[in-house]
């Protein structure tokens, strides 16, 4: 009984000077939020010097923070000028305005290919004097191995349907979003969709209610989408929705063969054209050429737009395009049943290489997907931290370090640090998921100088804004702090 009450004792003393030695407004809000010390990790970098570590070693679930790994190491290994890019190609012969052969849609994880953009390809066809096309259309998509990340892979969540799930793939056009216009009286919904797609359409089998506009979703259900046995397709949106309101929502529900070939079709015929054959998915001939391109953004433009709005999709993107132009890994485990090797493995060798290159210690360090959307990514606050410290020495900082949300100001950060000294000055991406709460970036403390700060939170109690209160301590905390000695707390 001695033995049992000194093991409590010891194990109740050891919590508190844990979180002793935390800064005290962090300390207190994780007391009475029920946040343990062991669900934290923290790392405050001033220079070389560690001004904070607490259990600095561990690797943690970072949620949206790991979009920092995927950004910095893609500026760094595919350069600022790197540029998804979609071609429409042909090995076939045009005369008298017939194109005799298959017309390929050839993928290139461009990023912003907008239904417009491919509308207009197609009427450059139309400007060379192509009126018909007497062979298959053929969606492209073998950038990527395999070709479909999305097959199989069960939902995130219960809401496969929402852009944020989006998983994607070398030819994503509209990044596969429906979307939908929603217009109800006391008595009918009106419905739009856009785009038009061929032989698609969108009905309702939605109840209006008695209920605030503003809490629509409240009422929302994942539609059904029905394929008819002529080929017709048709999306049923499915719960309750307010009388008297007007909305716009975008949904992924198609698959996006069907969304693609589809569009170009009903493009391709509203420009007066003609085709014949199939839409069937296939490669790319190597003596194809090209017909028409598109072209997407520099990266550091799409670098901005995922980490400042955290944009799952185009991380993943990236990602897959970092190991689209990997070699092939040591290790062959994870080789598709054809015996290549998937680019999820080509992406995860190019990350690994450019940390050990940094001399930044892999251990433990996990990368699923590279947008932090993930119950099985883990990185450690040490080696968050010294990709940051590396992030300041890149050619490329200015472009990295833009990217980043502004405390008070901009992107995920706009509504957090107002009034503190860490406004206009912090720039730093978070991670939220159901039981973690992250931040990691840059802070200026009181005398200007630039502090690395990395925290992770995962806790069931990090949640309902607790979490965040935490780490918004922690950063007014460096902010305001100037001292030039290194205190650490080591945990």
């Amino acid at each position: 009984m001695f033995k049992r009450a000194t093991l409590v004792l010891s194990l109740l003393c050891a919590t508190s000077l844990a979180q002793a030695q935390l800064p005290a407004p962090v300390a207190q809000l994780m007391q009475q939020s029920g946040i343990a010390a062991s669900e934290v990790g923290l790392l405050v970098l001033r220079g070389d010097a560690a001004v904070l570590s607490h259990q600095a070693a561990l690797p943690m679930q970072p949620a949206s923070t790991i979009k920092l790994v995927t950004t910095l190491i893609g500026l760094e290994r595919l350069g600022p000028t790197f540029r998804g890019r979609t071609e429409l190609r042909t090995t076939g012969d045009v005369k008298d305005g017939v194109l005799r052969g298959s017309l390929y849609v050839k993928g290139g994880a461009d990023a912003d290919l907008a239904g417009e953009h491919l509308e207009a390809m197609l009427r450059a066809l139309r400007y060379q004097g192509i009126e018909r096309i007497e062979g298959d259309l053929v969606l492209d998509r073998s950038l990527f191995q395999p070709a479909r990340p999305d097959v199989g892979l069960p939902p995130f969540d219960e809401s496969p349907d929402a852009y944020y799930n989006v998983i994607p793939d070398a030819l994503l056009l509209n990044k596969n979003m429906l979307q939908l216009d929603m217009r109800a009286t006391g008595a009918t919904l009106q419905l739009r969709m856009y785009p038009e797609l061929e032989r698609v359409s969108v009905t309702s089998a939605m109840t209006l209610v008695e209920r605030d506009c503003a809490k629509w979703e409240d009422g929302w259900q994942l539609p059904e989408t029905r394929r008819a046995p002529d080929g017709r397709i048709e999306v049923v949106l499915r719960g309750t929705f307010p009388k008297n309101c007007n909305r716009s929502y975008s949904v992924n529900v198609l698959d996006r063969d069907d969304y693609v070939g589809r569009f170009v079709r009903r493009a391709w015929t509203d420009l007066g054209g003609t085709l014949s054959g199939r839409t069937i998915t296939g490669a790319t001939p190597l003596d194809a050429r090209v017909l028409a391109a598109h072209a997407a953004r520099a990266l550091p433009e799409l670098v901005r737009d995922i980490n400042k709005t955290s944009d799952n999709t185009l991380a993943r993107l990236l990602f897959l395009s970092l190991g689209s132009l990997q070699g092939d890994p040591v290790d062959g485990s994870l080789a598709l049943p054809s015996g290549e090797v998937t680019t999820f493995a080509r992406a995860d060798g190019a990350v690994r290489d450019w940390l050990r290159a940094q001399r930044i210690d892999d251990t433990g360090f996990v990368i699923d997907n590279g947008s932090g959307l993930s119950r099985i990514e883990r990185i450690s606050a040490q080696q968050m931290g010294s990709l940051l410290q590396a992030g300041l020495k890149s050619p490329w900082a200015p472009e990295f370090q833009a990217s980043l949300p502004i405390g008070a100001v901009d992107g995920t950060m706009r509504r957090r640090l107002a009034g503190t000294p860490a406004a206009g000055r912090a720039r730093l991406k978070t991670g939220t998921l159901r039981n973690v709460t992250a931040v990691a970036g840059y802070v200026p403390d009181a005398n200007g100088n630039l502090c690395v700060v990395v925290a992770m939170v995962n806790s069931e109690r990090a949640g309902d804004g607790r979490g965040r209160a935490v780490l918004d301590a922690l950063i007014d905390w460096v902010a305001r702090s100037g001292t030039t000695s290194a205190v650490a707390a080591q945990r």
